[in-house]
């Protein structure tokens, strides 16, 4: 059977779809593809002149509605809450949300609002605008939620006493292993309770296998100008060159979750490749610990009470 591809994606024609850190790698490809589909995109992105050539990008495809920046910035509860509300205010209906967007491996920072910026960025961000845009989206039909994980989810562990490293010592790579793990136990937590409030929405995940993306380069930056950040970055630029594939191959697994009929809630998605490293969709396991119930409903409650934001199903 020949392999998946953007190509096989549904007509799109009529649906909106936002999506995250769409000014790069795994968000635009996965912006150019829908829209090259007929869907209206809208563009999560924080940097505006990233976001104005992403955009510019994505309307050369487009062959529905032209694409729209919506300012974003996972970091910043305030943005989030911003956009939230202009997207709500402005659409029909929202039937695709996207958390693509991401940061990796990055020294100990904080957000605008006190969080570890990996945790705050990766995972409450996307938390807080699902639940800020949960209107939006019952207002479509069978509306859908796709969180981007990793394969380094298998690194985390359900520890969330102290999820912003106050008392705890802080690794960038275990705390962004953390992170994944958050976003598979938050993506398994929103389809339970969607299906316990008789809602329709669906909530499943991807991870995009090794994918040479701006994320790599993005961390070994933020290392510094040191021997060790100089040699980490020599790594992962080999590492993308030898081993990685393009970011619209490593995108298909969030592309799939997001538009193929079949997708149910905690359903996970990556490349059908040795190790998962590339290739084309298929359905793939996770950690014991991103299965873990408990912890999910442990995450869940923490995150309401760090962000402010409550489902209003």
């Amino acid at each position: 059977m020949a392999r998946w591809s953007s190509t096989d994606i549904p007509d799109q024609t009529g649906r909106t779809v936002l999506v995250t850190g769409a000014n790069s790698g795994l968000g635009l490809a996965s912006a150019e593809a829908l829209a090259r589909r007929g869907a209206t995109v809208l563009m999560g992105c924080r940097n505006p002149e990233r976001a104005e050539a992403a955009r510019v990008r994505v309307a050369a495809v487009a062959t529905g509605p032209a694409p729209t920046v919506v300012a974003l910035d996972l970091a910043d509860l305030a943005s989030v809450r911003k956009a939230a509300a202009e997207v709500d205010g402005t659409v029909e209906r929202l039937d695709v949300l996207m958390n693509n967007a991401g940061v990796m491996a990055l020294p100990l920072g904080r957000t605008a609002d006190g969080f570890e910026m990996q945790f705050g960025t990766n995972h409450l961000g996307h938390f807080a605008l699902t639940g800020l845009l949960l209107g939006a989206l019952r207002r479509a039909p069978g509306p859908r939620v796709v969180t981007t994980s990793s394969n380094l989810h298998r690194q985390g562990r359900n520890r969330w006493d102290d999820p912003n490293y106050d008392r705890t010592t802080y690794r960038k790579w275990p705390a962004y292993g953390q992170t994944k793990l958050a976003n598979l136990l938050f993506m398994r937590e929103l389809g339970r309770r969607a299906a316990a409030a008789g809602t329709d929405l669906v909530s499943a995940a991807a991870h995009p296998g090794y994918a040479s993306t701006h994320l790599q380069g993005t961390s070994a930056r933020a290392g510094g100008d040191g021997v060790v950040a100089r040699v980490m970055a020599a790594l992962m630029a080999t590492g993308n060159a030898l081993a990685g594939q393009p970011a619209e191959a490593g995108a298909l697994p969030q592309l799939y979750a997001a538009t193929m009929p079949e997708v149910a809630s905690g359903d996970y998605f990556g490349p059908d490749g040795p190790f998962e490293m590339r290739g084309g969709p298929k359905a793939v396991g996770m950690s014991g610990a991103a299965r873990d119930d408990e912890a999910a409903a442990t995450l869940w409650a923490l995150s309401e009470d760090l962000t402010g934001v409550t489902y209003a199903w």
